[in-house]
């Protein structure tokens, strides 16, 4: 006789145990969808262990429906006391209390963030504001940028959510942060200024030669800057040329930067060569380098006038006999004295600067005009020979050549130039005035052939 079909209803409870069923006998597929309630699962039996959630498993954490465990709120650690010479690498999901009583501190991110990541900093002493915290984005970003921000503010805090690799880091709570809980720290900007070269004497045509123009003034600078600062730029004009005939050139004009906070930076324009104006003969001018001296033995005109620490030029050349002329002053020599010849003398070389990432030399002085002779030679940096000097260098225009005979006109300096150089992650792109924009390593330079401005 068959036997009948054994059924879970047919084994009385308790009957079977763990112990009567071989390892590996029961498969999922051998229990039936919802066999398998909460009341048939001992107390404790499932740990945390049991689970295949990814993430931190334990009292802190809870798990999401993505089946990875985050963070139950920000974990508070213990306050943070600045030194003034270590730093802190942040964990995501934490908080930090950071006391700046006695110093500044910087506060590292994680370097490998995920979207969600939070972290909250909060002024412990209400310091920030004397001692500010930076915030290094250790290789990603901050609010779409890459330089380190600041809280600066009495009593501010931030938290900050990561979102991805384009935005990076963002505030997404504050308090005290005025319009924006984070800044931009103070950076340095490296300036060079250089004025107008100064123009050279028209010329009668049977007289003698007349000096050379001096070059624009040549100044330096390295200064600090808050962000939103404007900083305005002037960039000086040449001299003009002598009309035909017997009248005097003009000198350059000056170069300068200015903006709040900062030290005013200005170049005086080049001294304009001796001459003729048709009545009376004129030494060289003063300026940031000096004119050169001319027929018949007038003096050139004195360089770093105004006087600025270091010198911005030097002096003109001395006419000294004879019917040619001296050469102007250059940023980095004085013009040539003229001798008892009828040549002209050269002019001053100007100075290498490599704020542009390459050496470019600047503001050399113009050569001295001939009679029936050779003008002399421009110094280098832009000086002209015989002609106008080279735009946007400063250079000083070239006294021409007498034939005895023509009327001619001068020659005109070159214009000036003004170049700032800007650590790349700090660069703002806020510009006016069309400057030349380029990089150079981590540096971004902007070169003002006119007048404009930059806002850090």
């Amino acid at each position: 006789m068959a036997l009948s079909k054994i059924t879970s209803k047919s084994i009385a409870d308790g009957i079977i145990s763990a112990d009567d069923l071989a390892a590996g006998s029961i498969s999922t597929a051998k229990i039936a969808d919802s066999a398998v309630t909460a009341a048939k699962v001992a107390d404790s039996t499932l740990t945390l262990t049991k689970l295949s959630a990814t993430g931190t498993k334990d009292a802190t954490t809870f798990l999401r429906g993505d089946n990875t465990f985050a963070a139950a709120g920000l974990a508070w650690q213990a306050v943070v006391v600045a030194d003034g010479s270590t730093q802190t690498t942040g964990v995501a999901g934490r908080g930090y209390f950071i006391n700046t009583t006695s110093a500044a501190h910087t506060f590292v991110l994680p370097s490998s963030p995920t979207i969600g990541d939070t972290i909250a900093l909060v002024d412990y002493a209400g310091t920030f504001d004397t001692n500010a915290l930076n915030i290094s984005p250790n290789g990603n970003k901050i609010e779409g940028g890459t330089a380190n921000l600041q809280l600066t503010g009495e009593r501010e805090g931030v938290t900050l959510t990561f979102t991805d690799a384009t935005q990076g880091w963002l505030a997404t709570s504050g308090i005290n942060e005025g319009t924006d809980a984070l800044s931009v720290p103070p950076y340095s900007v490296d300036f060079l200024v250089v004025a107008g070269g100064g123009g050279t004497a028209g010329n009668a045509g049977n007289i003698g030669a007349s000096g050379g123009g001096g070059a624009g003034g040549f100044r330096t600078s390295t200064q600090t800057v808050n962000a939103g600062t404007v900083i305005t730029v002037t960039v000086g004009d040449g001299g003009a040329a002598g009309s035909s005939g017997s009248n005097l050139g003009s000198s350059g004009s000056a170069s300068s930067i200015s903006g709040s906070g900062l030290t005013t930076i200005s170049s005086a324009g080049g001294g304009r060569g001796g001459g003729y104006n048709g009545s009376s003969w004129f030494a060289g001018a003063n300026g940031g380098s000096g004119g050169g001296g001319n027929y018949p033995t007038l003096s050139g005109g004195s360089g770093n006038t105004p006087s600025t620490s270091p010198s911005q030029g030097n002096n003109g050349g001395n006419g000294t006999g004879g019917n040619g002329a001296a050469g102007g002053g250059g940023a980095n020599a004085v013009g040539t004295n003229h001798d008892t010849s009828d040549n002209g003398t050269n002019g001053g070389n100007g100075t290498a600067s490599s704020i542009t990432g390459s050496s470019v030399t600047y503001a050399g002085g113009g050569g001295g005009g001939s009679f029936q002779a050779t003008a002399g030679t421009g110094g280098t940096g832009g000086g002209g020979t015989n002609g106008n000097g080279t735009a946007n260098t400063g250079g000083g225009g070239g006294a021409k050549n007498v034939d005895g005979v023509n009327a001619i006109t001068g020659a005109s300096g070159g214009k000036g130039v003004v170049i700032l150089s800007v650590p790349t992650a700090n660069y703002s792109s806020t510009t006016t005035g069309s400057p030349t924009v380029t990089t150079s390593g981590s540096n971004t330079i902007m070169q003002f052939n006119g007048s404009g401005s930059y806002t850090t």
